[in-house]
């Protein structure tokens, strides 16, 4: 399935239905009196958070979501049905913003997690209701008010506790698919990985965690080089961020200090945290060398970059190092703060307080 991290959506709420005007009419019962019902209220519209579903693709082809209008007042004082509610299944991590005024509605990150998008027009008032000891035959109703209509933007952010970022080809995916059962595409040649893939990496029973293989940064990345800012937002909710290097890059490419060094430029321009987030340098590609060479090459690295005894050395293709690197990335999980709960939605709030919530207050 084609990965798709960002679509935009139409959601009409249904209008309330319109209130009646009727009078009793029945034998032997003169005069009878107002007997118009009230109108339905318009049905809103909710996105609902979905552990099952992985991208927007869908919205691709699908881009208008409509709720029911309520229908309206009769007589005897029948209330009209109020509409359907719509509900639109999204994946978790799907941030909601207005396309018109930039606006953040809120974000979905928990199954089953309900979020009021647009909200149904109030019912219309029947004739009935206008009744007074000094209007006995009133003739005016109210119609149902419009159900509200916003045009959407949803941005998918991947939810992973582990980021990989590094230079194409650093060995990413190679590494994603010996600590999990994720399965990314492999070759030998630069950005092989065209969109995020998420691996679960499992070590025991309730020991497991997510990690995020985002394509390869260039220099430039920042500004639009290469694939661009596109997929560095899918390491903003990342607890820990690991960075692969190619210890032993072809003869002509940039020396490990240097793609290091590039990387690290690309994520202060980039800003949103990722420059102060936790990371650990790990070297790849260790198998390509002799391991005298490979562990003087890694204390070089670690002098010039001022990170001593903090550079790790593996190969993903052997699989030397990443059993003990993913236990280490477990046992700093467990420690580090858990990722963000959902926050409460606006109108959970609101009602807690005993007031009307409307999204764009």
């Amino acid at each position: 399935m084609k990965f798709v991290d960002e679509a935009i959506i139409q959601v009409d709420a249904g209008d309330g239905g319109n209130g009646c005007v009727s009078f009793r009419r029945e034998k032997f019962i003169p005069r009878g009196g107002p007997d118009g019902g009230d109108g339905g209220d318009g049905g809103s519209v909710y996105l609902v958070g979905d552990s099952g579903l992985s991208t927007l693709v869908d919205f691709r082809h699908k881009r208008k979501h409509r709720a029911e209008r309520g229908r309206d007042g009769m007589g005897r004082n029948m209330t009209g049905r109020s509409g359907t509610d719509t509900e639109v299944r999204v994946p978790l991590g799907t941030r909601v913003t207005d396309a018109d005024t930039g606006e953040l509605i809120g974000e979905l990150l928990a199954d089953g997690q309900r979020l009021l998008v647009a909200r149904g027009g109030f019912h219309g008032i029947g004739n009935a209701r206008f009744k007074s000891s000094t209007n006995r035959t009133p003739r005016q109703s109210k119609p149902g008010t419009p159900g509200e209509h916003r045009t959407l933007r949803m941005e998918l952010i991947l939810l992973a506790d582990v980021g990989l970022l590094g230079l194409p080809n650093a060995g990413k995916s190679s590494l994603i698919r010996r600590l999990s059962s994720a399965r990314p595409k492999v070759a030998d040649y630069p950005f092989t990985t065209l969109y995020p893939n998420l691996g679960v990496v499992s070590l025991g029973q309730r020991r497991s965690f997510v990690i995020a293989d985002i394509p390869g940064l260039i220099a430039g990345a920042a500004e639009g080089a290469g694939l661009g800012t596109r997929f560095l937002k899918h390491l903003a909710r990342t607890r820990l961020l690991l960075h692969l290097v190619d210890i032993a890059p072809p003869e002509g490419s940039p020396d490990p200090v240097d793609q290091v060094r590039t990387v690290e430029r690309e994520l202060a321009t980039y800003g949103a945290g990722l420059a102060e987030r936790e990371r650990w340098l790990v070297l790849n590609k260790s198998d390509l060398l002799d391991p005298a060479e490979a562990e003087a090459r890694r204390e070089r690295i670690s002098r010039a970059l001022g990170r001593d005894g903090e550079v790790r050395l593996i190969s993903a293709a052997t699989g030397a190092g990443t059993a003990e690197l993913a236990e280490d990335l477990m046992g700093r999980l467990e420690t580090l703060p858990h990722p963000l709960a959902p926050t409460a939605q606006p109108e959970a709030a609101a009602e807690a307080n005993g007031a009307p919530w409307h999204p764009l207050d």
